[in-house]
This record gives C-alpha cells, structure tokens and sequence, in this order.
C-alpha cells in the first residue's frame, strides 16, 4: 500500500501550493470542491473559497483529469472519509455560528483564522457582531490581500489580529485590538487545536474562561490523543500522523477518548457536548449522500463559559 508521504510528494511537485500555511489552502480546496456540487448534493458552501485555492492546482486538474482521479481516489484509501468529515465540519460550524447569533452574541473570536470566509459569508454577523480573526502573520497577510482584492476594501466588522500561539500572548493581543471581555462571545477554533501545544491549548482555555461575558462559548474540533502521540494502530490514524509531518505542521495535541467532557470542566466549561462521526453523518449524510463516508477520527465539541 502507498504510504502517505505519496500525497506530500506528489505537492511538491505536480500540484505544489504556495500559502504560507498548506494545510489553511488544503482546508479550503476541501469547502471549494463541496461547493461546486449541485445545491442538493453539497454538504456546505462557501463561495469564496475558490480565491483561496491555487490556480495551478485547478489548472493540473482541469489539464490532467485522469491523474486528478487517481489522486484523489489515492487519498482517500489513505484517509478515509477525513474529506467528507472535514466538509461535514464545516457546515456544523456554520449552523452554530448561526444559532449563537440568534442567541445573541455580540463578538465572535476565530482563533486560527486561516483561510476561514465565515465573517464575510454568514448573514447576521456583518450587523450584529465584531470579528476578530486571529492568525499567525504569514498566513494573515496573505488572507487580507485575497478579502482585499474580493471586496475591494477590507470589512468594517473584522478585526484582524496577528499572533504566534506559541511565543505571544492571545489575551494581550486581543485587549490590544479592542476585545471586549465583558461581551457574550462565541469562540471559533476550527482546525487549529491540533497544531497547538498542550500548554498553549490550556493557557488559550483559561483566558476564555477569565475573560470573557456570561454565557460565552467554545466551538472547536480534535482528534484522539493516540493520533496525534502516533501510537494509534489504525491505518488511517498512521497516514494522517506521517502525512502532517510530510508536511511540516505536525500534531501537537489531542483527547483521549471518553475524556472530553472531564478535560472542559476541569478547566471552567460546562454544558459540554461531544459530537463524533455517527452524528454528523446522521445530521447532513442522508438521502443522495447516505453513502459517502467520513472519519471516525475527528470529533467536534462545544462548550459554555462557567
């Protein structure tokens, strides 16, 4: 069986990307690809995910139909159904941005912005809440020329705030950029906790918790801890552990199984919900996509302040 380093090299090569983040363009080639199916069959959309996506890879596609297939079916012996949970993911997000919206926060805070489209896509957020996207500055530049050149101007309710999780100070950072700590905020950490240290992880936990208003929430996505150490003995566990090395943004953290809900109270969370793959498969794989299949290793989870 081809091992995972396959997929690394073959991005170096045919269909190389450019961002300075590679895993914030594979994310959005992922929303790309949902959102060109017909409105029936897509799990999520988003259509300024195209903008995100290199133009060389499209084109390589578009050129070379034939190596695209057999590409893509190889990524998927290799990671099974991780395309369709990430795609799942994001359309879960999406409908609990919307949901907190309705329940009245008044600042969202996306932590590892990356290549995220939600402050420019989602309807309610441009009146109603201040968005601060957080992100390392590599990755951040590149983000604010593409909204530039989308919009032509950069939107009056984004915040954009640069950051390095491991050598700067989140709170700090985000006082600085005019964080209000006594507003209802809703917190975004989609892709991100996974590339961040346990001590980071924590020390980004107990600021939520100290310094933000009541009723605020977290929203995130994880993979089990036996992943991310490498010790899990599943394939696909293995070839997503040796794939994100390949690619320089290794694993840094993660959950043991059946212990999330005790790691958020531990830490000042409460109302804690775990969502894993049988339940977003049930929520948004039915009908024309019952037989897509998605990972059972990326869980999703949210929680309360206090």
């Amino acid at each position: 069986m081809q091992k995972a380093d396959t997929i690394a090299k073959l991005n170096d090569t045919e269909i190389k990307t450019k961002g300075p983040s590679k895993m914030a363009e594979l994310i959005a080639l992922q929303r790309f690809v949902e959102s060109a199916l017909p409105e029936r069959e897509r799990i999520c959309y988003d259509p300024y995910a195209i903008h995100f996506v290199d133009m060389e890879m499209l084109e390589f596609a578009r050129k070379n139909p034939e190596k695209a297939k057999a590409m893509r079916e190889n990524y998927e012996r290799l990671f099974p159904g991780i395309g369709n949970s990430i795609r799942a993911r994001v359309r879960y997000f999406d409908d609990f941005v919307r949901t907190s919206i309705d329940e009245g926060i008044k600042q969202m805070v996306i932590l590892g912005a990356g290549y995220d489209t939600r402050a420019y896509r989602i309807e309610g957020l441009k009146c109603k809440v201040r968005t601060f996207e957080v992100d390392h500055p590599s990755t951040q530049d590149v983000k604010i020329r593409i909204i530039n050149k989308i919009f032509g101007a950069l939107p009056n309710h984004v915040v954009y705030v640069p950051l390095d999780f491991e050598s700067e100070d989140l709170g700090q950072k985000l006082l600085e950029y005019g964080y209000d700590k006594s507003q209802k905020t809703l917190f975004v950490m989609e892709g991100l906790v996974m590339y961040i240290s346990p001590d980071a992880m924590d020390e980004t936990l107990s600021f939520i918790v100290r310094n933000s208003g009541k009723e605020s929430s977290i929203i995130f996505d994880y993979y089990p801890k036996s992943l991310v150490d490498g010790t899990s003995e599943l394939e696909a566990a293995k070839n997503i552990y040796n794939f994100l090395v390949q690619q320089g943004e290794p694993l840094k953290f993660g959950i043991e199984e059946e212990m999330l809900e005790t790691f958020l109270t531990q830490r000042g969370f409460s109302r804690v919900q775990s969502i894993t793959s049988e339940d977003y498969k049930r929520a948004y794989f039915h009908g024309i996509n019952e037989n897509r299949a998605v990972s059972s290793l990326l869980f999703l989870a949210h929680a309360v302040v206090g």
